[in-house]
């Protein structure tokens, strides 16, 4: 299981010996906070793999550690098996565009990142009422016939 430390200027992915061996990586990868764009949880982390690994080692459905590039971004993942996973999009880091990691304490990493947001969030009914078009007309309704009760 990876390791993840946090502290006030970077987060710091700790990668153990076989996790260094499978992901052909001599460190830890050390990710700035001010790099760090947006975060998301996902339950299927195998779907946010783009390209193909370079260097890495990959067992479809089962392990995914190492780098993988594409055409013009180049990600880091620790994938196992189907579980719980955290995407970390990057912006000016010098190695990563993207960083995806199966862990359990995903939502603690995104309440302790805490991105600042330009502006509050608005609710969906809120952004739909705004869009709709000022002379909506509602949609006419039938009426139902009753029938009179037979004697």
């Amino acid at each position: 299981m990876v390791t993840l430390l946090l502290d006030s200027t970077q987060l710091e992915v700790v990668l153990s010996g076989s996790e260094k061996a499978l992901a052909f990586r001599k460190g830890n990868v050390a990710i700035e906070r001010s790099t760090i764009a947006k975060v998301q949880l996902t339950d299927d982390a195998w779907t946010w793999l783009r390209g193909v690994r370079s260097p890495g080692t990959h067992i479809p459905g089962v392990l995914a550690m190492g780098t993988w590039r594409s055409t013009g971004a180049t990600d880091f993942a620790i994938i196992r098996r189907h579980r719980p996973a955290v995407v970390i999009d990057l912006d000016g880091h010098p190695e990563f565009q993207r960083i995806v990691l199966t862990t359990r304490h995903g939502l603690e990493l995104v309440q302790a990142l805490q991105l600042d947001v330009a502006g509050a969030a608005a609710d969906v009914v809120e952004l739909a009422a705004e869009s709709a078009p000022p002379t909506a007309k509602k949609p006419r309704t039938r009426k139902a016939r009753t029938a009179a009760p037979a004697v």
